[in-house]
C-alpha cells in the first residue's frame, strides 16, 4: 500500500488540479490572518497541496508542532510563520517528489518570515513507524495531519505513536476523511479510490473508539463538511457511501473520564487568545463566548485548565461533589425516569 500511495502522489499528481474528487479540496472559510500567511508561501508549494483542511488550531506562538504526512510543505510552512522563531516544526513524509520539493524552499521562507535559521525540517519516514525515527518521546505541543491518515494502513500505530510523542496536555489537532459505514475489501484496494482519500477513510465510529484505545479518552469534533464526488465513475463505484471531511482534536490528558461528567463547574474565556477577542471555539459543541459564565463538563474543564490554554480563562469550581452526566452529554441515564418521560438535549 505504501508503494502504491507514493505512486499515485509522486508521479500520477503533478498539482492539485489532478486530482479526480474533492476529497483532498478545502472550502471552510478562512480567517484573514490566515491567508496572509499562506501569501507568503511559494506557489510550488501551494500548488502541490493534497489537504482537506487548514491545519492551525489556536495559541501556536512558540510551540513544537510535528505535521505527519507534511507532503509538500504547506503547512509546515505556515506553522513555522505562526508559531514564531522561537517555535519549531518537523514535518514526516514518505514520498522522495514531494520532499524534494518542501525541502527547496526552506531557506526561500526562512528568509520571507524574517528569521536568522530555519525553524522547520523534513523528515522521510512512514508515519506508522514514528518510533524508527529521531524524535524523542513526550517532546511536541502539537501532532497535526491534513488529509493523510486514511492513506495509512496502519492507523492504530499512528494514533500511538502521536500520542507517545505529545507531551502531557499536548493535542492531536488534525483534518481527515470519514465514512459513513465499513468500506468493502475490494473498494480498499482500489488504487484511485485509496490515492483519492476515500477508500481508506475510516468508518466515523471506528475511529473514536480507535482513538480511545489510544489513549485519547474523549475526541473532540471541531468542524465537519460533506464531501461531494464530481466523478460520475468514482461515484457509482462507491454504492451509496457517504463521506466527510472532519477536523478532530485529541487532548493527551490522562484524567479525562469516559464520559462528560458534571461537578458542577464553570469557565469565563478572557478574550485574550489572538485573533479570538469575542469568542473562542473549543469543538463543535464549545463556541465560547468572552466574559460570559459558561458550564462545562469535567473534561472541558481539564481541556481548557491543563493545557496551553488555561491563562486565558478563568475557572469556577472544584472536583468535590458529582452531580452525575453531564445534561444533554449523549450518554444519558438510559433508564426512563417516569412512565412517558423521554427528554431531548443538546452537548455538553
Amino acid at each position: 500500500m505504501h508503494e502504491q500511495v507514493k505512486d499515485y502522489y509522486g508521479k500520477t499528481l503533478q498539482n492539485s488540479e489532478d486530482l479526480q474528487t474533492n476529497a483532498c479540496c478545502t472550502d471552510t472559510a478562512m480567517p484573514d490572518y490566515l491567508k496572509a500567511v499562506l501569501s507568503s508561501i511559494h506557489d510550488e508549494v501551494m500548488a502541490r497541496y493534497y489537504g482537506c483542511g487548514l491545519i492551525a488550531p489556536q495559541l501556536l506562538k512558540g510551540m513544537r508542532i510535528l505535521d505527519l504526512g507534511c507532503g509538500s510543505g504547506r503547512d509546515c510552512y505556515a506553522l513555522s510563520a505562526l508559531v514564531g522563531e522561537q517555535g519549531y516544526v518537523v514535518g514526516v513524509d514518505m514520498t522522495d517528489e514531494q520532499l524534494h520539493i518542501a525541502n527547496q524552499y526552506v531557506d526561500y521562507h526562512t528568509e520571507r518570515f524574517g528569521y536568522d535559521q530555519p525553524n522547520v525540517r523534513f523528515v522521510k519516514g512512514y508515519i506508522e513507524k514514528l518510533d524508527q525515527l529521531d524524535l524523542e518521546a513526550n517532546s511536541f505541543d502539537i501532532i497535526v495531519s491534513n488529509c493523510v491518515i486514511n492513506l495509512s494502513p496502519d492507523k492504530e500505530a499512528v494514533l500511538k505513536h502521536a500520542y507517545r510523542l505529545l507531551k502531557p496536555g499536548g493535542e492531536m489537532y488534525f483534518s481527515d476523511v470519514y465514512s459513513d459505514r465499513r468500506i468493502p475489501p475490494d473498494l480498499i484496494s482500489d488504487p484511485v479510490l485509496y490515492g483519492e482519500c476515500l477508500s481508506g477513510a475510516l468508518y466515523w465510529n471506528d475511529f473514536v473508539n480507535l482513538a480511545k484505545h489510544c489513549g485519547f479518552t474523549d475526541p473532540r469534533l471541531v468542524e465537519d463538511r460533506v464531501l461531494t464526488i464530481d466523478n460520475p465513475e468514482i461515484q457509482s463505484r462507491l454504492a451509496g457511501i457517504s463521506f466527510f471531511s472532519a477536523t478532530y482534536r485529541l487532548f493527551k490528558l490522562d484524567a479525562l473520564e469516559p464520559a462528560c461528567e458534571d461537578y458542577g463547574q464553570a469557565v469565563i474565556y478572557k478574550g485574550t487568545i489572538p485573533h479570538s477577542p469575542h469568542q473562542v471555539l473549543l469543538d463543535k459543541h464549545h463556541l465560547i463566548a468572552a466574559g460570559k459564565v459558561f458550564p462545562v463538563c469535567g473534561n472541558t474543564y481539564r481541556m481548557l485548565h491543563d493545557t496551553r490554554f488555561k491563562d486565558h480563562f478563568e475557572f469556577i469550581g472544584n472536583w468535590e461533589t458529582h452531580f452525575g452526566i453531564f445534561e444533554g452529554c449523549g450518554t444519558a441515564l438510559p433508564f426512563a425516569t417516569t412512565s412517558t418521560d423521554q427528554s431531548d438535549g443538546g452537548c455538553c
